[in-house]
């Protein structure tokens, strides 16, 4: 197996640890804070639960480089959906069913147009979308780089 450049060993890291940092501070809000999650939030979990796993695909499986750049793909499809929460939280938008429209009966359900929790005005969603988009963005320019200087 082709031995990886720094800049796709980062690449590689930042693909590992965008995802299981979002992921450990998600739930350390939802068990630490009792921030419940809406179904909106858990949509933008699941793409980083799928980049962690093909994360750990590239550390063993060619083509490596492909791998990272579909973990970071994954990465950016949270960020997206977290764009569009925010949007809902933000009144840009209507969202899905889980933003307030219907007869909700269930004593668990959480909202997806209101913000659990902001900072400077940012959202959890907000926070989520920018940290993913710039990490896809950093992966992806890290894996060009080597192919700039080859």
């Amino acid at each position: 197996m082709t031995p990886l450049s720094p800049s796709d060993k980062l690449a590689q890291r930042l693909a590992l640890g965008i995802p299981a940092l979002l992921l450990a501070g998600a739930y350390v809000g939802q068990y630490g804070f009792d921030l419940a999650p809406c179904q909106m939030c858990w949509w933008q979990r699941y793409p980083h639960f799928a980049a962690i796993l093909i994360g750990l695909v590239s550390t063993v499986l060619p083509p490596r480089r492909a791998w990272i750049a579909l973990a970071g793909l994954a990465i950016a499809v949270s960020g997206l959906i977290g764009v569009f929460h925010a949007g809902v939280e933000y009144r840009w938008w209507e969202g899905p069913g889980c933003a307030g429209t219907g007869d909700f009966t269930s004593l668990d359900f959480v909202r997806c147009d209101e913000p659990a929790w902001t900072l400077f005005g940012i959202s959890l969603a907000g926070f989520n979308a920018l940290l993913s988009l710039g990490g896809a963005i950093a992966i992806w320019v890290l894996l060009l780089a080597r192919e700039t200087r080859a």
